[in-house]
Order: C-alpha cells, then structure tokens, then sequence
C-alpha cells in the first residue's frame, strides 16, 4: 500500500472505492424501498461516511506513490498519519450523522457495515 513504487493497473484501494461508490446508491434504493425514506437516508449516509474514509486511504496512497524517493521512516509516519485522520473522520462523520442530522443508528451503521464489505471483496478478488 504505502510503497512508493509506480504500479500498472488499479491498486485494491481504489478498487474498494470504486465498489463503495457503485454499492452506495443501489443499497441506499434498496434500504428506501423496503424500510421507507429515513433508512434509505440512513443507509446512503453511512455508505458515504464509509466512502470518505476510504477516500483518504486512496489519496494518501497516491500520495506516497508520486514520491518514491520517500524512505521508510517517512512512509511509516505517513501510514500512522493516515489512520489517525481515517478515524477521526469516521467519528465525525458519525457524530454529524447521528447528533446533528438526527439519522436513524441501525440504518447508517448497516450502510457502514455494507460498505466495509467491499474490502473483503477486493480481498477476495486480489487472490488467483
């Protein structure tokens, strides 16, 4: 992930991105179709949150991938960056969600859960 090496093709964290991005809406249609328009708000939302996360994760790899002079040292501080800003995102998007736009808890955690579900997609897909 973080080792600044210029690789051909789609790296597994674009790939999870691409699969959230696609998911989002079709889950969020699902969710206001059989649970009304609040959990399909909810689900849409925690997909997003969970897309925004993921987000971050990309961009820092493409980050660490435009710099291959970068020594370990600099990419490991980079990696431990990254997950601090991953998770404060994540709880601010959650406190944004539930405090402040009133969302249903089940709904926008289930869309967070389904999203997460890509990665062991793109887990199971990097295996042949």
């Amino acid at each position: 992930m973080f080792t600044g090496i210029r690789r051909i093709g789609m790296s597994g964290t674009r790939r999870v991105v691409l699969a959230q991005a696609g998911l989002a809406p079709i889950a969020a249609l699902v969710a206001g179709v059989s649970g009304g328009r609040v959990a399909g708000l909810g689900v849409l939302y925690g997909m997003l949150a969970a897309l925004a996360v993921s987000a971050v994760l990309v961009w820092r790899e493409w980050q660490s991938m435009r710099h291959p002079e970068w020594d370990q040292h600099r990419l490991f501080k980079l990696f431990i960056r990254t997950a601090v800003e991953r998770l404060l995102l994540l709880a601010g998007l959650l406190a944004v969600g539930l405090g402040g736009l009133k969302l249903a808890p089940l709904p926008l955690l289930l869309g967070l859960v389904l999203a997460q579900s890509a990665w062991l997609a793109a887990a199971a897909s990097g295996k042949k």
